[in-house]
């Protein structure tokens, strides 16, 4: 079976020997659960990541897509948000078996992502009708992780460069970290997707555009607004223009605090960059944004 070598570099980065050890073991899951689930498999769906993804069809003709990962907390959170959205905004959930790492989930037809939309005004209204459409509150004795926990990537960062030799600064790691415990605010936590961006937003011919692969997090529901907003600049004639459009765009369509937004965008962004750091992955524009963002905040445009 062969795999990318980028996507068993990912694997094996963020499971270590576990993740070896699935990657081993998965054509043997996949046949596992093309019989378990009646499914004849087609191949996988675009580019692999962390999970390996696969278009399918059913017993009945279905399209559908496997998805299979190392066991992980991750990955059952994961299926506790989806069953959350209940298929409002979101792809539905058909079966799942998460203590072993496998769902089965409703293939979005055609499943272009937002980042085939060449309008920008277009892209925006689209990816805020599905913003709207997953808010929800958290459920009495939730167990997702709280977006003060992802934040602690600051403090691992400041542990692994101590002596301020890292690629970031700690005075901007320190006002990441301001920033998280200002906006933090336990009683309007909500569950957030965690990762909502350009290629997690599909097109179906018959419910519109909705969301995939929701991280499941507990947080401000503005902090579910910065991975769109760097998403998808750099490349652009004026990214930093497009950027302050996008905050702009937002603001008006949510009513939102422009200086939190901000604040936030600087946070996240920054956090953004340190797990890429950890991953040993591409940063440097991610932390741009950053300093974009903060920049914004402190000239007003």
């Amino acid at each position: 079976m062969l795999l990318p070598k980028e996507f068993l570099a990912k694997v094996a980065g963020a499971f270590g020997e576990a993740g070896g050890t699935w990657l081993e073991r998965l054509p043997e899951k996949i046949e596992e659960y093309a019989d378990k689930w009646k499914l004849e498999i087609e191949g996988p769906a675009g580019n692999l990541s962390y999970n390996y993804v696969a278009k399918a069809r059913d017993e009945n003709g279905r399209p559908v897509i496997l998805k299979l990962g190392v066991p992980h907390h991750e990955f059952i959170n994961e299926i506790r948000a989806i069953k959350m959205y209940n298929g409002e905004g979101c792809a539905r959930l058909l079966k799942e078996d998460g203590e072993n790492g496998a769902m089965l989930l409703e293939q979005l037809i055609p499943g272009r992502n937002l980042a085939e939309i060449e309008d920008e005004k277009e892209v925006v209204r689209q990816y805020l009708n599905v913003w709207k459409a997953i808010r929800r509150p958290l459920p009495a004795g939730h167990r997702f992780p709280a977006m003060r926990d992802w934040s602690l990537a600051l403090v691992r960062y400041l542990d692994t460069y101590p002596n301020g030799d890292g690629p970031i600064g700690h005075a901007d790691i320190r006002k990441a970290m301001g920033y998280f415990q200002e906006l933090n605010d336990p009683e309007q936590d909500e569950l957030l997707h965690g990762d909502l961006h350009h290629e997690n937003i599909l097109n179906s011919e018959t419910r519109g555009w909705l969301a995939i692969d929701p991280k499941g997090v507990a947080g401000n529901p503005t902090f579910d607004l910065i991975s769109f907003l760097f998403n998808h600049l750099h490349g652009k004639p004026d990214p930093r223009g497009l950027l302050l459009q996008r905050i702009e765009w937002l603001c008006k369509g949510l009513s939102l605090n422009k200086e939190k937004l901000l604040k936030a965008g600087f946070a996240m962004s920054t956090l953004s960059a340190c797990w890429s750091i950890e991953d040993n992955s591409d940063w440097e524009e991610t932390y741009r944004c950053g300093k974009w963002f903060e920049e914004i905040l402190q000239k007003g445009n």
